[in-house]
């Protein structure tokens, strides 16, 4: 089965997305967005966003370790710069067998009383109507969602585009609430960020512009705060994990400003958004390091949220 996707470049960065699609999609799970799933980006030699697992399989929850593998779940094997609304819109009032919307994903089917999670694989109802506009250097992903039966209703549209002339790639949002009640809605990237394929340790930092506080410190001695740094100590080795909640942000956008580099090969990204950071969190294993900011992005009945990320690349001689 041939998977959709588009191939986009700028004369600087050469990116390959997968577009969505309910039979053939690389991602047809209820988690994440399908919108703008960055499969490769290259940048100078170096190959950013390469799959961090190397098997899934459908019984398991999240991801597992087996010998040398890293196996994931259907819900959580996505790769690149990935973005998941998090909050789905009337989980919580919807009775079992009704349906509630995640944005990003469609209308999805209640199974039971229990906790709404993410790495539950909800039965989907309507995908809605997805349509994609391709340039050379740019993918406009537009999704149209209805479900009359919760009250919800969403025009979802992400444009990821290549800035001419610069090694840097935007992924701009519009969300228009078409619904009878308003979307509570947050969003935030995962940043599966595998880079050149290099393991999880010293050679990492990851840099923020304020001064980094957390709750509950690493509890490994792989990795430390220091500052407005998180520096790993040593290479992460088979099952251990880096996960923190990072505070110490505050109410203005300027502090969605997040750094990740490998200062041994000089390679690595800046990510900033024209919003601010509604929370912020790390998790990190062996293949890959995860920076995730959060964003409010609630929008009224009528109205329209827009929101940007900018990513910069960079590979340092």
């Amino acid at each position: 089965m041939e998977i959709p996707t588009a191939e986009i470049s700028n004369g600087q960065l050469r990116a390959r997305l997968y577009l969505p699609d309910a039979q053939r999609g690389f991602y047809r799970s209820t988690r994440f967005d399908w919108s703008g799933v960055i499969g490769s980006l290259e940048y100078k030699g170096h190959q950013f966003y390469s799959p961090w697992f190397t098997k899934t399989d459908a019984s398991v929850r999240d991801f597992i370790y087996k010998d040398a593998d890293i196996i994931t779940s259907a819900q959580s094997s996505m790769v690149g710069p990935a973005e998941e609304f998090s909050r789905p819109q009337g989980y919580t009032s919807a009775k079992p067998g009704g349906t509630f919307v995640k944005i990003g994903v469609g209308v999805l089917r209640k199974s039971d009383d229990s906790a709404y999670s993410g790495y539950s694989n909800y039965d989907l109802v309507d995908s809605g109507t997805w349509t994609v506009n391709r340039k050379p250097d740019s993918v406009e992903f537009t999704q149209a969602v209805t479900d009359s039966s919760s009250g919800y209703g969403y025009v979802y549209q992400k444009t990821v585009r290549l800035t001419p002339g610069k090694p840097e790639m935007t992924i701009a949002h519009i969300l228009r609430n078409t619904g009878r009640l308003p979307l509570q809605a947050n969003q935030y990237n995962h940043n599966f960020l595998v880079l050149d394929h290099a393991v999880t340790g010293p050679d990492f930092r990851i840099a923020v512009p304020f001064a980094i506080q957390t709750a509950r410190p690493p509890e490994s001695d792989a990795a430390e705060v220091r500052g407005k740094e998180i520096v790993f100590r040593r290479t992460l080795e088979a099952e251990e994990r880096v996960g923190i909640g990072i505070q110490g942000f505050g109410t203005e956008a300027k502090d969605y400003d997040v750094r990740v580099e490998n200062v041994k090969t000089g390679a690595g990204f800046r990510v900033t958004s024209d919003r601010p950071v509604a929370s912020m969190s790390l998790w990190s294993i062996r293949s890959v390091i995860s920076v995730e900011p959060f964003v409010d992005v609630s929008t009224e009945p009528g109205a329209t949220t827009s929101w940007t990320y900018t990513y910069t690349y960079f590979a340092r001689p």
